[in-house]
């Protein structure tokens, strides 16, 4: 049986976006060119892959099966195709990263522009979100996580600032009107505006000063999932809502125009930064090299 990648690829984009028109828009094409190309595939599989509705796309099992296998096998015939790269003069192609919203807003932004402008020929796609996922399943490249969070078999690489702090912060109109905070465990009393990844408890805030860590699960008026919404919870604190905690270089643009005011800056913890991670059991893609090799030049390395 001859089955085109095209159609394979068509359905993937399809299956990911879980429907047409989303489909179209993360892969470049057309939703109807979409549509043709998976009703080819499931006419020469002889077996549906979706169930389609007005309102949704669904995979069925068949979908299923077929997705789980055929992302890292689709990567595989990429990274076969990539060897080419080798007789260019510069590398080319796509670059898929799977990163946290933090790091596509704090450490990417210092390095992509230089990074695409040293090498026109690659085509950089950034997916920023929160959830924790197989980066190969999910068609990627590469991902950008913190140690802790790293998956045992993968190849880590230093990218971006190397020690981070968290920061806590609130208006000086919320903090002329309920004190300002003097210990970790004051902020019990006060109103805290938190976050939490999807699915999960709220995390509790550590402060550390001296060698003492203090751990706190303060309550507040507001609780938001982690990343995009993470600005609302910085504008409720602007506004005087309450006390936000985020990572410092977030919060410091907020700092210096003075639209939010620095708390318990003395217990404000440090943590090593993030990683560019990769797996080591299959040809690195020259696109992705390039990317290492680019983070890795000390003139690069923030």
């Amino acid at each position: 049986m001859k089955i085109d990648l095209g159609d394979l690829h068509a359905f993937m984009a399809v299956a990911r976006a879980k429907g047409f028109r989303d489909g179209a828009r993360a892969s470049g094409g057309s939703a109807s060119g979409l549509s043709e190309a998976v009703r080819r595939l499931e006419a020469q599989l002889d077996v549906r892959l979706l169930n389609r509705t007005t309102r949704s796309v669904v995979l069925t099992e068949a979908g299923e099966g077929l997705l789980a296998r055929l992302g890292p096998a689709l990567t595989e015939v990429e990274v076969a195709l990539d060897v080419v790269n080798g007789f260019r003069d510069r590398p080319a192609g796509s670059l898929r990263l799977n990163v946290p919203v933090s790091a596509a807003r704090l450490v990417l932004p210092a390095i992509v522009p230089s990074f695409l402008a040293a090498y026109p020929g690659i085509r950089l796609e950034v997916i920023a979100e929160e959830s924790f996922v197989d980066i190969l399943a999910a068609g990627c490249d590469a991902g950008i996580r913190y140690d802790e969070r790293l998956e045992q078999d993968m190849i880590a690489v230093p990218i971006g600032p190397r020690v981070q702090r968290f920061a806590a912060a609130a208006s000086t109109a919320y903090l002329d009107c309920h004190g300002r905070p003097q210990h970790p465990r004051d902020l019990l009393g006060h109103a805290c505006l938190r976050g939490r990844f999807a699915g999960r408890t709220p995390p509790p805030w550590e402060f550390e000063r001296d060698g003492e860590v203090v751990r706190v699960d303060p309550a507040g008026p507001l609780l938001v999932t982690l990343g995009g919404a993470a600005d609302l919870i910085v504008d409720a604190a602007i506004a005087g809502t309450g006390i936000v905690c985020l990572f410092e270089d977030w919060l410091r643009p907020y700092f210096e125009r003075g639209a939010l005011e620095p708390v318990l800056e003395p217990w404000w913890q440090s943590f090593s930064g993030p990683f560019l991670y990769y797996p080591g059991r299959r040809l690195v893609p020259a696109p992705l090299r390039a990317f290492i090799d680019f983070i890795k030049a000390p003139a690069n390395h923030a």
